[in-house]
């Protein structure tokens, strides 16, 4: 079986992808571009995969500190290339909301870790060319990486 198979689920643009164990997502496009909108934007994916891999690699982190942490949220928002086909990500900003019995310095530190060493969506992001920043909230007070 294909490492990943989208298949038309929807009239015009709606897919569904299914990885290789069965796991499935919808993709679509808003009403206003033709689709149904009645999934995530392919665009939107990027930034949810940044998500996805910087949150594996801040948990993993953290546990191995044998930090107690409860929650973590993150949003992230990002610019894109006016006026280009294609238009790709210009500049992404993250805000990592923790909360728990976590020491702040080791939480800044684990997000630094994965947004500049470790998480691969990060870098493939930065050798298309865009720039990323991020900050980091422990139990609702700003951390610095100083």
């Amino acid at each position: 079986m294909a490492l990943i198979t989208a298949r038309l689920a929807e009239k015009e643009y709606g897919l569904d992808i299914t990885d290789a164990d069965g796991h499935t997502m919808r993709i679509d496009i808003p009403v206003a571009q033709g689709g149904n909108g009645s999934g995530f934007r392919p665009m939107q994916m990027l930034l949810s995969a940044l998500c996805g891999c910087s949150a594996v690699d801040v948990i993993s982190i953290l546990k191995k500190q044998r930090q107690g942490l409860e929650n973590l949220i993150i949003e992230v928002d990002g610019q894109r290339e006016e006026g280009k086909e294609p238009s790709l990500w210009k500049n992404i900003q993250l805000i990592f909301n923790i909360t728990g019995e976590v020491d702040p310095s080791k939480a800044y530190r684990a997000v630094d870790l994965s947004m500049e060493k470790y998480c691969s969506v990060a870098e493939t992001l930065r050798v298309a060319g865009a720039t990323i920043d991020f900050s980091v909230i422990v139990n609702g007070s700003a951390v610095s990486g100083q």
